[in-house]
């Protein structure tokens, strides 16, 4: 088969893919169960109607937009658990795309290897590697996003102490962070002041607060909170001292970061090196290679290497990861 028009063939199943998955985006977004909801709701506020089952203020995250597939999801063990990563990432992404994006990465990378003739332990490898990457980039993300909020937690708190020593109750300054704060940090205490507002204790918003943001900082600002209201005391008071108490943590994980980024470079270097040589080779001269899956010690040597790999990498990580 030529390699152009074997390429072509993927292109094009991949073109239909998206296509079909683009149509039903749109469909959803315009004619969806969601919407007709949202107008059926619409509809009966302005008819002055009061249902009980419209005044409902539990809000629920679907897991996807078909309700067949939610229940599917719903099946699957630890699947909240990736809810929640991609919740704290801030996106709008649903667990189904998510994992349609993830099948489609693993199974692309698989075809366009077999398209090119490559060994068949090789593709499954390399297509297992690609199901990994949207994993890998959610919890960049995520990462980038949390150290974006704890970066902005101090200013936060020196708001809410000023915003306490005018007068204002602490509801108030939650929402005064909300509202003149920058994004993440501002999405998140204008949600928990919501939550507040309809009627949820300030308690066990505090600590749905400390469950969406699994911040160590923000649980310290949770923890005082709560003791404050268990114990009484000055709060602005404490937000100050924490505030500055964040702040000298920062400079001094700075310090740490410069410190380990060395340790940290290296071990990108050792874990990349082998699969990087051994592509190489396997596309200069693919007979050199063939010996490591079509011996049986070889598959025993690649599997113990890839053993001692890992063992390898989580030493390291252990070594440059100091926590303060």
């Amino acid at each position: 088969m030529d390699l152009g028009f074997s390429l072509f063939i993927l292109v094009t199943f991949v073109a239909i893919v998206l296509s079909i998955e683009g149509g039903y985006l749109l469909w959803n977004d315009r004619r969806g169960p969601e919407v007709q909801r949202l107008e059926r709701r619409l509809r009966s506020l302005s008819a002055g109607q009061h249902g009980t089952d419209m005044g409902s203020l539990l809000k629920e995250r679907h897991l996807s937009n078909t309700p067949w597939i939610d229940q599917l999801l719903l099946a699957l063990p630890r699947i909240s658990s990736l809810d929640r990563v991609l919740e704290q990432t801030g996106s709008s992404i649903t667990v189904a795309r998510f994992l349609l994006f993830t099948f489609l990465a693993a199974a692309g990378t698989f075809l366009l290897l077999f398209v090119l003739r490559t060994p068949f332990f090789f593709a499954v490898i390399m297509s297992a590697v690609a199901a990994i990457v949207p994993l890998l980039v959610v919890l960049r993300m995520r990462t980038k996003r949390l150290r974006k909020f704890d970066e902005q937690l101090p200013e936060a708190l020196d708001l809410m102490s000023r915003a306490l020593r005018a007068g204002h109750a602490f509801p108030s300054a939650m929402q005064m962070v909300g509202t003149e704060a920058a994004e993440p940090i501002a999405s998140e205490f204008q949600t928990t002041f919501e939550e507040i507002n309809y009627g949820v204790s300030s308690s066990d918003a505090m600590l749905n607060l400390a469950t969406r943001v699994p911040s160590i900082d923000l649980r310290y600002f949770v923890i005082a909170v709560l003791l404050q209201r268990e114990t009484g005391g000055n709060l602005s008071e404490m937000l100050d001292n924490l505030a500055t108490l964040i702040r000298e943590r920062f400079k001094l994980l700075g310090k740490i970061r410069v410190l380990s980024a060395e340790g940290k470079l290296s071990a990108y270097i050792l874990i990349g090196l082998p699969f990087v040589t051994a592509g190489a080779i396997l596309l200069v001269n693919p007979d050199f290679m063939k010996v490591l899956w079509t011996d049986p010690v070889g598959l025993k040597l690649v599997f113990g290497a890839l053993i001692m790999m890992v063992l390898g990498a989580f030493w390291m990580s252990r070594i440059v990861k100091i926590r303060v």
